[in-house]
C-alpha cells in the first residue's frame, strides 16, 4: 500500500490497514503544542487546520481561545465535534479543503498545522500556503509541526520535508521567525509501530528501532517546527 494515496475519511473510520488505532491520537493535546500555549504562542481567532479529531481544538478552547477546527475527513469533524461536546465546549469544526478555505478569509489571528502540511504533494503545499494567506489577517502567527527528512526510511511518513522546502513555501508570504527540528510524540509504543508498517508497507522496519521514546514509551518522531508570521501586504 502506498501511505501517500491513504484515504483519511478511511482511516478516521478504521477501514484501513492501520486499524482504529492512529498513530497521531494521542487522546489528549500534542504535548508540543501545549508547549506553544504555555509559551503564549496563541491569540485571538485559531484556526487549527487539519485538526483531526480535534483534541488540540479542545485544549486550546479549554485555554479560553476561540477555536475553528477543519479537516477533510468528515469522519474526523463527527468525532472531534463529539469529543467536544462531552468535555462541554464551543468549538466551530466543519469540513474544509485546506487548500481553498473558501468563506474564511481575513479570518484567523493564530494558525496551528499539527502534522498536516507534510500530508500534502507539492503542488497542494503551495496551494494550501496561498490558501492560509488569505485566512490569515494580517501579522497573524503560524505554527507548523511537518516530519523531517531524519525520519528513518521505514517510517509510514507521506512526504519528509526539508527546511528549503518550508522556506520556499512558508516564505512566500511569510516572515519565518523559527525553524528548528524538534520531536512529536506518537500514541504508538515501538513495537505497535514496527507492526503498523509491517501491515501497510511490507518493508523492513530496523531502522525503527533507535527511534527515541518518552516517559510512557510512545516513539517520539522528528519534525520541523517552525513559527513565522503573516505578511502585511
Amino acid at each position: 500500500m502506498d501511505v501517500q494515496g491513504l484515504d483519511f475519511e478511511e482511516l478516521y473510520q478504521g477501514t484501513t490497514p492501520i486499524g482504529r488505532k492512529m498513530p497521531w491520537d494521542l487522546g489528549a493535546p500534542q504535548p508540543a503544542v501545549v508547549a506553544l500555549a504555555d509559551a503564549g504562542e496563541f491569540g485571538g481567532d485559531v484556526l487549527d487546520i487539519g485538526c483531526g479529531l480535534g483534541d488540540n481544538s479542545a485544549f486550546l478552547a479549554s485555554r479560553g481561545l476561540r477555536v475553528t477546527g477543519l479537516d477533510g475527513a468528515p469522519s474526523a469533524i463527527a468525532q472531534a465535534s463529539a469529543r467536544a461536546a462531552e468535555k462541554g465546549l464551543d468549538i466551530e469544526f466543519a469540513v474544509a479543503d485546506a487548500t481553498k478555505l473558501e468563506g474564511y478569509e481575513g479570518r484567523f489571528d493564530t494558525v496551528l498545522d499539527s502534522a498536516l502540511y507534510h500530508c500534502l504533494s507539492e503542488e497542494e503545499r503551495h496551494s494550501y500556503l496561498a490558501a492560509l494567506t488569505r485566512a490569515a489577517r494580517p501579522g497573524a502567527r503560524l505554527h507548523l509541526f511537518a516530519f523531517s527528512t531524519e525520519l528513518p526510511d521505514a517510517f509510514p511518513a507521506p512526504y519528509l520535508i526539508s527546511e528549503a522546502n518550508l522556506r520556499e513555501t512558508v516564505g512566500e508570504n511569510w516572515t519565518i521567525e523559527v525553524l528548528e527540528p524538534t520531536l512529536y510524540t506518537t500514541s504508538m509504543t515501538p513495537a505497535e509501530l514496527r507492526q503498523s508498517v509491517r501491515g501497510v508497507l511490507d518493508a523492513d522496519p530496523a531502522g525503527l528501532q533507535a527511534m527515541k521514546t518518552d516517559a510512557d514509551g510512545r516513539v517520539l518522531v522528528p519534525v520541523w517546527r517552525l513559527k513565522a508570521v503573516r505578511s502585511a501586504g
